[in-house]
């Protein structure tokens, strides 16, 4: 089960506010922002429906917390009621049934169990009723003791109605808890305790301390501990659900949080889908790397949402976008944050006397690559002979101070041999060179030129390409007329040339060019059917 679209209109501080995540929406989907942008907000909407099949309890909030209309700026507002059908619409892909008791699972992010000390085992309510739940975002989440409960119970019942000794059992129920938490910290569950013995709690052990309870557990231990447990007792059940949880990397270091949010994300079943509220560095960093494609990143800092009508996507993966996203986290300490790999590439450094074209090969190719690799940025560093230059003397002083960062000198082809190429591909690891003569070549290519006029409605007749575009390969595509004659077949002449490039680098992705250029500038890439020249991108190819 997962939500494409989600709409609050006039519910929290919303005004009329529509999240939509597509037809084929993202099994993890991380809200992302400042403190009061709204991001629980969006946890309270979905405990509202849960509602309407569970039911409320006494703690449950009144409609003073739900209704904006109640505290509204607007005087014709204010009289309006709150009604829970029109402020929370929910929109799930493939369901034609409403809301079920396993739709959602909500943690809250108060999430507390300082210690566990059960005297006795009772019977336990139906799971998917879950009635100890917390009833709003701002309710204490104290499920850890019911959780254990229900670990002591499935014990218990193996030994009344199983088959398995006692060690299979013990085995069995701490194994699946061990294998992840591991995963996580350097802590494991001992034992599970023994109510009867007077030790009704779970005991650790860590380095050469054994059999030490709960309790003496740090903060972020504990919650750790709460969350894995959570999920694996309530999985079985919730196998078709919305799993929430609110900024889950409480009291966590930045290591932690990034493994934790992996654990999750495998803790989860196959069918649900994940939504977590974060600012933390390590849950982002998580998502920008390991869960790449599985997330959909919705910024709530990039606008005020709360006031008029909005609708929210995910935004672009680009490396623009996460260093906004890493703001959030890091404020003025953002700049820290060095990217995996730089290449220094040809281009002006500094802007001419008009102030155009300004860095423009390293934005074209940061918008061509921006989204496959978020981490990699690419910087303008002058002419041939700078780049050489000014990458070889950043490579000897970037690679000092951050000893994880990949360093690479592309260069344009310009009018080299094959074997002036090679030469240069071996004199160094770093050296990368275009096969063919510069970006224009890739920019202007049919194959790309076709989707931008594409996106305009107007078709680019290939009889009329080939006569200004003889040779893509090897020809200077900055001679001349060319550039301005394409400009015209595809209704752009009142675009600079530096826009006109700028706007094609946006189409080039998905093309076949797009895999020739990237094997070009990282060969290590995997081949694809995309990296494969086609017949209308090599057309008039020079022997060399």
């Amino acid at each position: 089960m997962r939500i494409q679209r989600l709409r609050l209109k006039g519910f929290k501080r919303f005004d009329d506010l529509t999240i939509d995540l597509g037809e084929h929406p993202a099994r993890i989907v991380a809200l992302v922002g400042p403190n009061g942008c709204g991001k629980s907000s969006v946890f309270d909407a979905f405990e509202e429906k849960l509602k309407d099949v569970k039911g409320a309890s006494q703690g449950s909030e009144s409609q003073s917390f739900f209704s904006k209309f109640m505290f509204h700026s607007d005087p014709q507002l204010l009289s309006q009621q709150y009604n829970k059908s029109d402020a929370i619409q929910v929109t799930m892909e493939g369901q034609a049934q409403g809301v079920t008791k396993k739709t959602f699972h909500i943690r809250s992010a108060y999430r507390f169990t300082s210690k566990l000390d059960v005297k006795s085992i009772s019977a336990q309510p139906d799971l998917l009723d879950d009635t100890r739940r917390p009833m709003s975002s701002i309710a204490i989440d104290s499920r850890l003791q019911e959780n254990y409960e229900r670990l002591l119970g499935l014990s218990y019942a193996e030994w009344e109605d199983g088959t398995k000794p006692g060690n299979a059992v013990r085995a069995e129920l701490l194994g699946r808890i061990n294998e992840v938490l591991t995963a996580v910290l350097d802590v494991r569950v001992s034992s599970i305790g023994n109510v009867i013995a007077g030790k009704g709690q779970l005991y650790f052990e860590k380095d050469d301390a054994k059999e030490f309870p709960y309790q003496n557990l740090s903060s972020g231990e504990k919650e750790v501990i709460d969350i894995i447990v959570d999920l694996i007792v309530r999985g079985p059940e919730f196998d078709d659900t919305i799993y929430c949880i609110d900024e889950p990397e409480l009291h966590l270091n930045t290591a932690i949080q990034r493994k934790l949010l992996v654990a999750i994300e495998q803790l989860i079943p196959p069918h649900c889908q994940l939504w977590i509220a974060t600012h933390s560095i390590g849950f982002l960093r998580a998502l920008q790397d390991q869960l790449a494609g599985e997330c959909a990143v919705l910024d709530f800092a990039e606008k005020n949402y709360f006031r008029d009508t909005h609708t929210m996507q995910p935004i672009a993966t680009t490396r623009a976008h996460w260093q906004r996203i890493f703001e959030t986290a890091l404020d003025d300490l953002v700049g820290l944050i060095a990217p995996k790999r730089i290449v220094y590439c040809e281009g002006r450094a500094e802007p001419d006397a008009a102030g155009d074209e300004q860095g423009l090969d390293a934005f074209v190719y940061n918008e061509i690559f921006g989204m496959d690799d978020p981490t990699t940025l690419f910087v303008s560093s002058g002419g041939t002979n700078d780049v050489k230059k000014n990458g070889s003397l950043a490579i000897k002083v970037i690679s000092k101070a951050l000893l994880d960062v990949e360093l690479l000198l592309l260069h344009d082809r310009d009018e080299r041999t094959d074997a002036a190429r090679t030469t240069w591909l071996n004199e160094a690891p770093h050296h990368r060179m275009l096969v063919r003569r510069e970006i224009e070549n890739y920019l202007l290519d049919f194959d790309v030129l076709t989707a931008f006029c594409a996106s305009k409605g107007k078709p680019l007749s290939r009889t009329d390409y080939d006569a200004i575009v003889t040779e893509i390969v090897g020809q200077d595509l900055k001679a001349g007329q060319t550039i301005s004659q394409l400009k015209a077949f595809c209704d752009e002449r009142q675009k600079t040339n530096a826009d006109f490039k700028k706007a094609l680098a946006e189409h080039l992705r998905g093309t076949s060019v797009h895999g020739e250029l990237r094997i070009a500038i990282f060969p290590e890439a995997p081949a694809t059917a995309a990296s494969t020249p086609t017949v209308a991108s090599t057309q008039g190819v020079r022997s060399s």
